[in-house]
């Protein structure tokens, strides 16, 4: 499964990619520093993720304002996209819902819990029949 990251924090970067490597999956994670990058990657035309994986709190583009960029984009609208964050804001989490976020992953203090959280999405995304746009 291809996996695209959004985040703009290098250890968050490192903790995912450790979680990914800790669970002995070939999942290829491909990285962008905020939102503005990512749109970069997604509109160059190549092959799509299977997942996005979207932090709120970001440089130039926000979490938000790349989700409600994304769903505007018929190319790139059904690509399911989840929100890992530490924010359990119930403003974002609403908003982001209303977007049409596919998920919404508050990201546990404990690397363990991380861990276990990350299999259980990389699980759920691996079963699902996924659109190609």
């Amino acid at each position: 499964m291809n996996i695209l990251l959004i985040e703009d924090d290098a250890i968050e970067v490192m903790k995912l990619e450790r979680a990914i490597s800790k669970l002995g999956v070939a999942h290829q994670l491909i990285k962008a520093r905020d939102g503005e990058e990512a749109l970069g990657l997604l509109q160059a035309g190549g092959s799509l993720p299977d997942v996005v994986f979207l932090d709120l709190n970001m440089p130039k583009i926000n979490g938000i304002d790349f989700l409600k960029i994304l769903k505007a984009d018929e190319r790139l609208r059904f690509l399911p996209t989840v929100i890992l964050t530490t924010s359990a804001n119930r403003k974002d989490m609403l908003e982001c819902y209303k977007i049409g976020v596919a998920g919404y992953l508050i990201k546990p203090l404990k690397y363990d819990d991380y861990v276990n959280k990350i299999k259980i999405a990389l699980d759920y995304w691996s079963i699902n029949e996924l659109i190609d746009s």
